[in-house]
């Protein structure tokens, strides 16, 4: 009962979606890109927690290191590392001139944190900030222009960065979850006052278990093994993360663990409400990118709705949630560059 209703915590609901079929995979998916024009370097730097993140700066190779040149950080999706999506983007928009640094969050992928895959939603908005120090201090990059993209869940983290950092010049969003809304409410408000507060009762409970054993009790919201009967939200994630398209697991860690979370972590989200005071970004520019077929596309809708001038709300004809990941044919990637060439 505990998993089916963390199941509708974190929005994965018998609702519309794009999905691929349980053994195809998109010809145009290329989650894993390599690109020629790009020099990829591991960096770690500390947040202000003192704990080190670990990312991949990308630099073209036909950079100017003499020169102040603009750079973009990229967030991951929620429960996912820097080599599932973001890195894709990372490299795509060096090949356009920029330099990006995708990074782990904290509590995942190489960054430091423990319990590992703690919901922290403070301190993944600040490693967004850490990130500027980073990129701010190095010689070659201007850091009057440095602009930040995050995808799914690093979305709402971006934004709430953004809130309190203006240093962020620019931001965009892909595919962007609001964490917050969709633990408190699930996707289209399908999930009651009750048993959100059921849930807060359960997780609560729970921590006396996690004390006295000392160890974290992770629930299998996304399973191995895809059940046929799996709703059609549940698929499109499970196509992405369990299979070769898009799995990737760090050091140390089991593709069990990977994506799954801990209930008395999750409902931390519950008090995340990236969205209010949102207003407070502008004048610098936000864009919104997402499928308008997505899962995931009131989170968008809302954020664009609240959001003051200048803002733009850009919907990906045909796409799903997850197609934008990593489908090259669907990414808007001009779209991408032409906002950060005229905002950076």
């Amino acid at each position: 009962m505990i998993v089916k209703k963390l199941l509708l915590l974190v929005g994965l609901l018998t609702v519309s979606a794009s999905t691929l079929g349980e053994d195809a995979m998109p010809a145009d998916a290329d989650n894993f890109y390599q690109s020629d024009s790009v020099t990829v370097e591991k960096v770690r730097f500390d947040n202000q927690y003192q704990m080190e993140i670990v990312g991949n700066l990308v630099v073209p190779n036909d950079m100017d290191k003499s020169d102040h040149n603009p750079a973009i950080i990229v967030g991951h999706p929620m429960g996912a590392v820097k080599e599932q999506s973001s890195m894709l983007y990372a490299q795509k928009l060096a090949e356009q001139g920029f330099v990006t640094l995708a990074i782990d969050l904290p509590f995942w992928g190489e960054s430091e944190g423990q319990p590992r895959n703690l919901v922290a939603p403070d301190m993944y908005a600040d490693a967004f900030s850490a990130a500027v120090n980073y990129l701010g201090t190095q010689t070659f990059v201007d850091r009057d222009r440095i602009g930040v993209l995050g995808i799914c869940g690093s979305g709402g983290f971006a934004i709430s960065a953004a809130k309190i950092d203006p240093r962020l010049k620019a931001i965009a969003t892909v595919s962007m979850y609001d964490m917050g809304a969709v633990t408190r409410n699930g996707l289209e408000h399908s999930q009651t006052l009750e048993q959100r507060k059921a849930l807060i009762e359960t997780a609560a409970e729970q921590r006396y278990s996690e004390f006295t054993s000392g160890e974290g009790q992770f629930l299998n919201y996304l399973p191995e093994q895809l059940d046929e009967n799996a709703d059609p939200v549940t698929r499109e994630f499970w196509e992405f993360y369990r299979t070769e398209r898009g799995i990737h697991i760090p050091e140390g860690r089991t593709l069990e663990l990977t994506q799954n979370r801990m209930l008395t972590s999750e409902v931390r989200f519950m008090n995340f409400y990236p969205f209010n005071d949102i207003e407070t970004i502008s004048p610098r520019p936000l864009l919104f990118i997402a499928g308008d077929q997505a899962h995931s596309r009131e989170f968008s809708e809302d954020a664009y709705e609240r959001a003051a001038e200048p803002k733009e709300l850009y919907w990906v004809e045909g796409a799903g949630h997850v197609d934008l990941y990593d489908r090259m044919s669907l990414i808007p990637w001009d779209k991408l560059t032409s906002f950060f060439r005229q905002h950076l």
